[in-house]
């Protein structure tokens, strides 16, 4: 099996990072202090949703598009993950959509190269990272989902929501299925976060702070190591 968690290795995981909010140790502190170590042998692609002409859902007040706020907490989370030895691969790398300037058909031709970019690389785990959006204004926190009927996608999800639901304001949710392409192109282990709704104005109003898009990257980095540490002790 891919994963072998064991509960004390989440309670930990969870205490450290719920340790590092009590006490007001900022991500930008904590990214200061650490050092690169050598490569641990594992990677991971980081997928920035959207971008282009493509700008996703947009702020409830201040009509932000998605796709930038997608970008800068994925170029967060590479820092932290690129520090601590993992290959990081990024599907996007600014925000450009991922299609020709000639294209005709731009959202399948961006489809398609995230599916190669991650094919490409052979991941130990893919997270794309989204922002949410909902009718009812009063619905907030971030949610893991996974591919439909996928065992090993569910795993890690609920995995990853216990960590967010640890460490992020309003974060109470569950994980669910989805049936989103990124999620069903490649046999690689997925799953597509929704950080918060950006249709909540408390929601919108944090994921628009750098502060807590490195909060949100930081935790969301402390799931994967959570994730990953059985194939991390393999490998070393």
């Amino acid at each position: 099996m891919f994963l072998t968690i064991r509960a004390k290795k989440v309670a930990l995981c969870l205490l450290v990072c719920v340790i590092a909010v009590t006490l007001g140790v900022t991500v930008s502190m904590v990214a200061r202090a650490a050092y690169i170590e050598p490569s641990n042998g594992l990677t991971v692609v980081l997928d920035a949703g959207h971008g282009g002409i493509d700008g996703g859902v947009v702020g409830v007040n201040t009509s932000t598009p998605e796709a930038e706020i997608n970008l800068a907490i994925t170029k967060s989370l590479k820092h932290f993950l690129s520090e601590k030895g993992y290959n990081v691969v990024l599907t996007r790398k600014n925000s450009d959509g991922l299609y020709g300037l000639f294209s005709k058909s731009k959202k399948l031709d961006d489809m398609k190269k995230r599916k190669e970019i991650i094919e490409e690389a052979k991941p130990d785990l893919m997270v794309s990272i989204h922002q949410n959006f909902f009718p009812r204004a009063n619905q907030r926190g971030a949610q893991v989902f996974y591919a439909p009927g996928s065992e090993i996608g569910e795993e890690i999800a609920n995995s990853m929501q216990k960590v967010l639901n640890a460490n992020l304001e309003a974060s109470k949710r569950s994980p669910q299925e989805g049936d989103y392409y990124i999620l069903r192109c490649s046999e690689y282990p997925s799953i597509l976060i929704e950080c918060g709704f950006l249709s909540n104005a408390e929601d919108e109003k944090l994921l628009l702070q750098a502060t807590y898009q490195e909060k949100v990257a930081y935790t969301i980095f402390c799931g994967i190591e959570l994730l990953l540490a059985d194939k991390n002790n393999e490998v070393n």
